[in-house]
């Protein structure tokens, strides 16, 4: 069983309506994330397309399906690289487009989330809600799921994940401008009340009047950051995370006086509120 692997994370700038120039540079950064030794490479939300469209038009033009020409291209990487790929774009089916991410590896897409969670902003003004579940991938790089940008604002979502065996939880995002305390608190927060790896990362650069604060780091399950990238540059974080450490969910203080388990201590029963619909 792994008890640890290096993990990268790419902050990258994409160009909107650019997909082309977009894959051209993360296989570029995944061949350098590789060279490093990083075994998991996870890209921001949207990075093969940008995010702050004008209209279904625009996405109609640059949607593709999963798998389809890009994730074919990564494949190829990753079975050069003997790597998994996590990357954000935007998927189109018979009937719906979403705001997807996908899962690579040398086999080819091993995984497909459309993010549930729609904020009134750029592309998820015209995207369906997904309708794929929070699911666990056990990978090569240990058991993983990941959620895409709003999806974690809600700690049902990585809670789900969790309860589910993740031993890492990705955050694919394009935090914006005002949207800096997320990961200075939120991020961290998800990490120590699941007990669980996290890696959140983020893009950089200015889309349609839009700047986007980098900030992409990588916590360990008990809160602590260990890599952050700059607000304003592409660059790559890399962390050796401790799957082991993810497995143990009881945090022993003082033993025999001062141990806790959040998630064997949850009392679900007085939890229905949670799951009630919203009241009108």
């Amino acid at each position: 069983m792994i008890k640890k692997i290096l993990v990268a994370g790419v902050q990258m700038d994409s160009e909107i309506l650019n997909k082309d120039r977009n894959l051209e540079k993360a296989l570029g950064f995944a061949r350098e994330a590789h060279k490093q030794g990083a075994r998991l490479i996870v890209f921001p939300e949207c990075a093969l397309t940008g995010y702050c469209f004008s209209d279904l038009q625009e996405v109609v033009t640059i949607a593709e399906t999963i798998p389809g020409s890009s994730t074919n291209a990564l494949q190829k990487v990753c079975r050069e690289l003997d790597a998994l790929i996590l990357i954000g774009l935007i998927e189109k089916t018979n009937h719906h487009f979403y705001n997807s991410s996908a899962l690579i590896g040398s086999e080819g897409v091993l995984g497909t989330y459309r993010k549930i969670h729609l904020p009134y902003l750029g592309l998820d003004r015209f995207v369906t809600g997904g309708d794929l579940p929070f699911e666990i991938y056990d990978t090569t790089s240990g058991k993983l799921g990941w959620v895409i940008c709003y999806d974690g604002s809600f700690p049902e979502s990585i809670r789900v994940l969790t309860l589910k065996g993740a031993e890492i939880v990705a955050l694919l995002t394009n935090w914006p401008e005002g949207d800096e305390r997320v990961p200075k608190y939120i991020v961290p927060t998800r990490a120590i009340e699941n007990h669980v790896n996290y890696i959140a990362v983020n893009r950089v650069g200015v889309e349609r009047g839009f700047r986007f604060i980098g900030g992409s780091t990588i916590v360990d399950p008990l809160g602590r950051i260990l890599c952050n990238a700059s607000s304003d540059k592409e660059e790559i974080i890399y962390a050796d995370v401790d799957l082991e450490q993810s497995r143990l969910k009881r945090t022993v203080i003082t033993p025999g006086v001062f141990e806790f388990d959040r998630i064997r201590d949850r009392k679900p029963e007085f939890y229905r509120a949670i799951v009630d619909p919203l009241s009108q």
